[in-house]
């Protein structure tokens, strides 16, 4: 590598994955390494990668060869999931010089100094059961709001899910260590944290000096509320039968806890979340959303949706499309269902066509289109809260932009004004 070495990432899947790579990004500059765009030329080139579906594997393999053509002498890093669950795979795509699964990720700077062009590919991965430590990280710089992982791993066995193969056993940072971790953010200015993990509401298992710890979320929750100076702090994603009715209550009260729920469905048929094996039905879902509506009438209530997993059939997405329809929500993130080795849907019958997935796809985005529209309306004329941060320019001649989210998560963009950045501003929803 030259003297004044440089690094560039690019980060695909989950905010899990943007907090990650935030943390290494800053490793590399404390050793030196200047930041790159991932479109510039860089020494180093760092792809960290989610295996969700597989448009995300489909893209890890495009990125490798765009850097080909526009960097053939740098080295190329895979790590994340994907490099987890398929590291003799992506040690074949000709222009990868190291792949780190997820006991290694974090020690990217030691990997680093050992690598020489043109050697074999390094492949430094292992059995994930192996896999026990936390690793924490947050994202700083990138966004006005930090993601701040408290959660790693996941002990469910949904059929559909390479997750628990690729990021292991569910295990978590101390609330003491996150606390700490928040009070350094407000002092670096951080004006909203959005707490990430992979089962977020599973937080609490871990180990302090070999003795297991007894925390959980709730008590995590409480504790940022009433000990850290951070204005605002956002659940990202909460399954809902982790999600209690106690807590439910608490954020209602919470000043410093937006009113804005993700909460996972998948589906609204019973029979589909059965074959799903996910831990909930479709009533324990409604119950949930109907106690938020009421305690929270102005909160935001996003919903993950799969459509065709393997025995999704018309009738049932239909069963699920009416549960989504008459779910009072705000927005749904939908995803098409793909196969993914070594899990249990693929022994699931009937297998959904492809072109009928797609369909279906758009049928429910449509529908969150529709959601949205309507929350947003609903909420014309009233006054709340705006954190606004900078939009990147992709169009320099275009008139600088401010972008934002309401506490209850309704986007605002307006012309850049310095004085309203990384400012919590009164806005009147139009």
């Amino acid at each position: 590598m030259s003297p004044n070495r440089s690094v560039a990432f690019h980060t695909l899947g989950c905010k899990l994955n943007f907090s990650e790579t935030s943390t290494l990004s800053r490793q590399l500059e404390q050793e030196g390494f200047e930041k790159k765009a991932f479109t510039e030329k860089a020494d180093v080139y760092v792809i960290n990668t989610c295996s969700v579906t597989e448009n995300a594997d489909k893209e890890c393999r495009q990125l490798v060869r765009r850097i080909q053509r526009q960097a053939p002498d740098s080295f190329v890093v895979i790590t994340g999931c994907y490099a987890q669950l398929k590291p003799k795979e992506i040690a074949e795509i000709p222009g990868v010089d190291l792949v780190l699964g997820a006991a290694e990720k974090f020690n990217l700077v030691q990997h680093l100094s050992t690598l020489t062009k043109g050697d074999a590919t390094k492949i430094c991965s292992c059995d994930i059961e192996t896999v026990s430590g936390f690793n924490s990280s947050y994202s700083v710089n990138d966004r006005t709001r930090t993601f701040l992982k408290v959660q790693d791993g996941c002990d469910y066995s949904c059929s559909f899910c390479t997750i628990p193969m690729a990021r292991g056993k569910s295990r978590s940072d101390s609330i003491a260590n996150v606390v700490q971790q928040a009070k350094g953010l407000a002092q670096n200015g951080v004006q909203e944290i959005v707490l990430t993990g992979i089962n977020l509401g599973d937080f609490g298992k871990g180990f302090d000096g070999g003795k297991k710890r007894e925390e959980n979320f709730f008590d995590l929750i409480k504790a940022l509320d009433s000990d850290t100076d951070i204005p605002r702090y956002r659940i990202s994603s909460i399954e809902p039968n982790l999600l209690t009715d106690e807590m439910i209550a608490w954020v209602a009260a919470s000043k410093r806890f937006m009113p804005h729920f993700h909460i996972p469905l998948q589906s609204g048929s019973d029979a589909v979340l059965k074959l799903m094996q996910r831990r909930y039905n479709s009533q324990l879902y409604k119950d949930k959303i109907a106690l938020i509506n009421q305690l929270i009438p102005d909160a935001s209530i996003g919903v993950d949706v799969i459509v065709g997993s393997p025995g999704e059939t018309e009738a049932y997405f239909k069963e699920s499309f009416d549960f989504l329809h008459a779910l009072e929500v705000s927005y749904f993130h939908v995803f098409t269902y793909s196969e993914r080795a070594s899990t249990k849907a693929l022994d699931i019958k009937p297998i959904v066509p492809i072109s009928v997935r797609q369909e279906r796809n758009k049928v429910l985005r449509n529908l969150s289109y529709q959601k949205e529209q309507y929350f947003k309306t609903k909420h014309a004329g009233t006054m709340r809260k705006v954190l606004f941060e900078s939009v990147k320019q992709k169009d320099p001649t275009a008139i600088p932009m401010l972008e934002g989210y309401t506490d209850n998560y309704i986007r605002i963009t307006t012309p850049f004004r310095e004085e309203w950045s990384n400012r919590i501003i009164d806005w009147s929803i139009q």
